[in-house]
């Protein structure tokens, strides 16, 4: 139905950047521009956790209080891509990042109906 591949991950210094891509495809009957996508992200010892989201039309996003400032999210509807913009790395941002779309503007993971199977940023100190 929905398939999401990531790419962008890698090692970066603290105080680095890397910016992450998730390309969605879509079976017949479904529009990226319909969803709504975000960016979580999950390390061996926590929980998948919320990063930052991104209305279907871009006009509103959001993000974790962990990341505001240093993050964007945006999302070209014509490529079926979501960009998630890293400045500013810190160690505590090593994580597997995952993109998803969902049809609701929330935080809560069990909300999004597709996931990718994630990209790894690690960030050396």
């Amino acid at each position: 139905q929905v398939q999401l591949v990531e790419s962008g991950g890698g090692l970066v210094q603290a105080g680095g950047s890397l910016r992450l891509s998730c390309t969605a495809s879509f079976a017949s009957g479904y529009n990226f521009d319909h969803y709504n996508m975000a960016w979580f992200r999950q390390t061996p010892e926590t929980e998948r956790e919320f990063v930052a989201t991104i209305m279907w039309n871009g006009e509103e996003t959001f993000y974790a209080g962990s990341v505001q400032g240093r993050f964007a999210i945006s999302r070209d509807n014509v490529r079926k891509t979501v960009y998630l913009q890293m400045n500013s790395l810190e160690p505590e941002d090593t994580a597997v990042y995952f993109c998803a779309a969902g049809p609701i503007f929330v935080r809560k993971a069990d909300s999004y109906q597709f996931w990718g199977q994630g990209t790894r940023v690690t960030v050396s100190s």
